[in-house]
């Protein structure tokens, strides 16, 4: 079995929600709980989670949860790609492959884990190194990514993630559909976190 491991996003600003969004409540757990929660179920090893201005309050709040790995990104205010470059250093020689969760997604089943992972077990060696979802029509997260891409983290800039890394590998791309459109929400505005309670 290939070892993946999990990095985990958490070092938005949260500038449309006015306030740390990753800590708001949702069932009894802050928002940051369920991909970290859904990482270790699935023993993902090692989940690194990626945070900033709010990284003390974010491990006091998961101070329960073991196995974690706090990697604070000094550069948080210039976006997401200086994350994710942190995050592949920190799982670099640990690993076969990643796969990246955002922090504000609190609906993703363990089935989509499930099959992300069987997927690359099948296609790793056909020359599939990038497995993503997509949610009744809408691509999502988590991604999964070969450690034959990681090098090309290096060159990713500003806040647009791995978005040229998947145009870049459009042919080993395998993307699997899953017909929930819920389950790839992402929590951005005051109006969206209203929502989870209608």
């Amino acid at each position: 079995m290939s070892k993946v491991g999990a990095i985990i996003l958490a070092a938005g600003m949260s500038k449309r929600m006015g306030k740390p969004k990753l800590l708001l409540p949702l069932k009894g757990a802050p928002l940051i709980y369920y991909p970290i929660s859904l990482a270790l179920r699935n023993q993902l090893i090692p989940v690194g989670v990626i945070a900033g201005q709010y990284m003390n309050e974010i491990q006091k709040e998961m101070n329960e949860l073991t196995n974690i790995t706090y990697i604070y990104n000094p550069q948080f205010e210039s976006g997401m790609a200086s994350s994710l470059k942190l995050g592949i250093q920190a799982v670099d020689k640990q690993v076969d492959a990643v796969m990246i969760f955002l922090g504000d997604q609190p609906f993703v089943p363990d089935m989509v884990i499930e099959a992300l992972l069987k997927e690359y077990e099948l296609n790793k060696e056909n020359g599939v190194h990038i497995i993503r979802p997509c949610y009744d029509g809408e691509l999502g997260h988590p991604i999964l990514f070969d450690k034959r891409l990681f090098n090309e983290f290096d060159e990713i800039t500003g806040d647009e993630g791995g978005r040229s890394i998947i145009k870049a590998n459009k042919d080993r791309l395998k993307i699997i559909d899953f017909p929930n459109r819920q389950w790839g929400l992402d929590i951005d505005t005051p109006e969206e976190y209203e929502m989870l309670w209608e």
